[in-house]
């Protein structure tokens, strides 16, 4: 069985961070939130808690039992964890007199197996507002910054707490414990990922053996026992996630899986033609549906954002509805639901909630009576990549950026129209291609082209013109939750618009869009 690490939510924005540098340590690890009883058994290999917005001072704090939990595995506390760690047991936690935020210096006070191979004076990233001011009895601290004396600390005297906690009624602790009071899985923190790969070998023992080769051979022989002989149906799209899944499940069942793949008339330019030919060659049983004019009809008259997504899912919903009815005996649907899809919908204050509703298709499990299997559920979208490339799928499909569900509906501000959606394809795929000659492709998390509804004047040779203007958009990110513009060199900027207004016959104005997310959406609609 694969050996974890259980990370206990306490709200912490670094949350998925840690999880991320737990699982590129090749170790699995599952985000709860901290209200969720854990199921111990042999595969759970160490406990991390994360930080929170709380303070442990906090009237409504959220809390867990520490010592409890060290009765089963060792512990790691980070940020709040380290804060609620030290006042469980006995220590003085108080507000700083101020915040106490951004880069500081470690210094090593005492050898560990926590802090091994540092170097002497380390970067770390801090950000809390309360403090650890005095340990409790029987533990020691192991490293300082310049503004706190509690950097990290560990309990170093398990036995000389025994009396004092069974006079407390509580049993004494069995498992390493220590606590961080900066953050090691931030970009800031330069040795932190090192400092969390100690705790994962040098304390908890784990193997590092998970890897995608692992998580494949492990994830099909799961599927094949969960599916039998059944059918399974899936709808695809061309993006990452439902490509890699679908794969998987294919490996697992072969014929059984049937695939639905629907153009709906806003893909981009040439990729229903190309997606489905990709698809053919992987080995997948896939059917593609040309849908087009039905999705043009809906959406005519539809200008407001919403609208047309709700169009879109419904009339999808439809299409593969009915499509999928023709399968005979199928009892289970197929989905690329991936890790952030799930803990994003986790309540940190109660039990987990319902995933949102557009990961389940717009309730088709609910609809048509079909279970789910979701093979890449505890995956992060890069880690579905690296899965993705070790299955054999073409990496140009796998380095390919995240592509709205709705399409370029929503990069048509305004009414969708069949010569609208022509016109944003085609400046589209300059815009991509260039991006990809360039050697710029790979360096942002996303790009395209945004058709506004904004005519101007232009002049080319003795002619005026009045036509459309196009937007430029490419980010910069990691997960998508937060984006910052793509800095692309004004030379490739001046060649890719004057490409698409010598070109793309309707275009005559293209903008770069320098907007940030906050306070901008990386999408315009």
């Amino acid at each position: 069985m694969t050996e974890k690490i259980i990370i206990l939510d306490f709200g912490s924005q670094y949350t998925q961070l840690i999880a991320r540098a737990v699982r590129e340590a090749h170790v699995y690890c599952e985000i709860l939130p901290f209200s969720k009883e854990i199921k111990f058994d042999e595969t759970v290999k160490g406990i991390i808690l994360s930080g929170s917005p709380f303070s442990v001072n906090d009237a409504n704090a959220p809390e867990v039992n520490v010592m409890n939990l060290t009765q089963h595995t060792p512990v790691l506390g980070v940020c709040y964890g380290a804060q609620l760690t030290a006042k469980q047991f006995g220590g003085k936690v108080e507000r700083s007199n101020k915040r106490e935020y951004g880069r500081a210096i470690l210094h090593q006070q005492k050898e560990d197996a926590l802090l091994k191979n540092l170097l002497p004076a380390s970067q770390v990233w801090m950000s809390h507002g309360d403090s650890i001011l005095e340990l409790p009895q029987g533990f020691e601290v192991l490293a300082t910054t310049d503004s706190i004396p509690v950097a990290a600390f560990k309990q170093s005297a398990i036995g000389n707490q025994q009396s004092a906690n069974t006079a407390n009624g509580q049993l004494p602790t069995a498992n390493a414990l220590y606590g961080l009071q900066f953050h090691p899985e931030v970009y800031h923190s330069i040795e932190g990922k090192k400092i969390l790969r100690n705790f994962l070998v040098n304390i908890c023992g784990c193997k590092q053996d998970w890897t995608p080769a692992h998580f494949i051979t492990d994830t099909i022989e799961a599927l094949q026992k969960r599916i039998g002989s059944e059918q399974v149906v899936m709808a695809i799209s061309g993006g990452v996630d439902s490509t890699v899944a679908a794969t998987l499940i294919s490996r697992a069942i072969g014929e059984n899986l049937h695939c639905i793949f629907v153009d709906n008339g806003v893909l981009r330019k040439d990729e229903y033609e190309t997606v489905l030919a990709t698809y053919k060659k992987l080995g997948l049983n896939v059917k593609g549906i040309d849908a087009k004019e039905d999705f043009y009809k809906k959406l005519k008259g539809k200008s407001d954002p919403e609208k047309k997504r709700k169009v879109i899912g419904k009339l999808f919903i439809d299409i593969f509805q009915k499509e999928a009815k023709k399968f005979k005996g199928v009892t289970l649907l197929g989905q690329g639901t991936i890790y952030p899809d799930v803990i994003e919908s986790v309540s940190v204050h109660g039990p987990s909630v319902t995933i949102k509703s557009h990961h389940n298709v717009g309730g088709l499990p609910k609809k048509m009576h079909l279970s789910l299997v979701e093979p890449l559920r505890s995956l992060f979208k890069d880690e579905v990549r690296k899965v993705g490339l070790e299955l054999g799928i073409p990496e140009e499909l796998i380095s390919r950026h995240p592509f709205p569900g709705p399409g370029l509906a929503i990069r048509i501000l305004g009414e969708v129209t069949e010569e609208k959606v022509d016109l944003l394809q085609r400046a589209d795929d300059i815009y991509v291609k260039a991006l990809k000659e360039h050697k710029l492709y790979a360096t942002v998390w996303q790009a395209g082209a945004i058709l506004l509804p904004v005519k101007s004047v232009g002049v080319m040779g003795d002619e005026r013109t009045y036509e459309f203007t196009v937007a430029l958009r490419a980010v910069t990110s990691v997960d998508g939750m937060t984006a910052d513009w793509a800095h692309l060199p004004y030379d490739f900027l001046a060649r890719v618009s004057n490409e698409i207004i010598n070109s793309v016959r309707g275009i005559n104005r293209v903008v770069y869009d320098i907007s940030s997310k906050p306070p901008a959406t990386i999408e315009w609609e």
